[in-house]
């Protein structure tokens, strides 16, 4: 009985997490990530509706989004995929796992992937998108993001930062088609992510830390609430990340 209640226990703390993780509250615990997760989601969301029929998640992690994706009717099945290295943090828990190199996974045979926050892990991206590319049926749709304004993560394996320009360049290469990137966030959702990110993470007492986060927090909910994504990628341009969509 103990050792029911034991995993009930934990099943019910990692639901807890997930769904903190996807419905993240803006407090003064959050300030350093709430931006980034938020806008993740709302891009997710947007999208969900063009997924369909066999969806593979790429760097799928701990799967936070498969709930989500799965409430769309038009999605039949949900394939999370992690690489191999994942194992060792057991921090994923993907369906299927790869070495980086060659998928396990038929030609053609996924209709849809998505990719969030993978792409900047990957030691030669090119390898990725020609594997995407080749289990996707033709008019297959990839949806990625990656982070832009963003401190070292999952150290060593945090490789790249990508402009507009290079993942444009990237994904033409892998021959996709139908590009479009967006940008996350614009110029007063950097400060806010910025101040977010000292305030939470910034080597300082516990007594400091508490001050200034709850000095921070007001205007960091007044920058996110006044910002304005660029619709352009232009000089002087400043953004927080980029979601992306391209077809085989």
């Amino acid at each position: 009985m103990i050792k029911l209640r034991t995993i009930d226990n934990i099943i019910s703390k990692s639901n807890c997490v997930l769904n903190t993780f996807i419905n993240i509250p803006l407090n003064f615990e959050t300030l350093d990530r709430y931006y980034v997760r938020s806008s993740i989601l709302q891009a997710l969301k947007e999208n969900i509706p063009t997924f369909k029929g066999t969806l593979l998640d790429v760097g799928c992690g701990q799967m936070p989004y498969r709930s989500l994706i799965l409430e769309s009717k038009q999605v039949e099945k949900y394939i999370g995929l992690d690489l191999e290295v994942s194992k060792i943090h057991d921090t994923s828990k993907a369906d299927i796992w790869w070495d980086g190199k060659i998928m396990p996974l038929a030609d053609a045979s996924v209709d849809c992937v998505i990719a969030t926050e993978v792409f900047e892990h990957c030691p030669d991206l090119s390898i990725v998108l020609n594997e995407i590319n080749r289990v996707l049926k033709p008019g297959g749709m990839l949806f990625f993001t990656v982070p832009f304004l963003w401190p070292l993560h999952e150290v060593p394996y945090d490789e790249f930062r990508y402009t507009p320009f290079a993942l444009e360049r990237l994904l033409k290469n892998a021959q996709f088609k139908a590009i479009k990137l967006t940008a996350l966030g614009g110029w007063d959702a950097s400060l806010a992510q910025m101040l977010g990110l000292w305030v939470r993470r910034r080597k300082m007492s516990d007594f400091k830390r508490k001050v200034v986060s709850r000095i921070a927090k007001p205007l960091i909910k007044y920058l996110i609430n006044k910002d304005v994504k660029p619709v352009k990628f232009q000089e002087s341009t400043m953004i927080t990340g980029i979601q992306g969509v391209a077809v085989k």
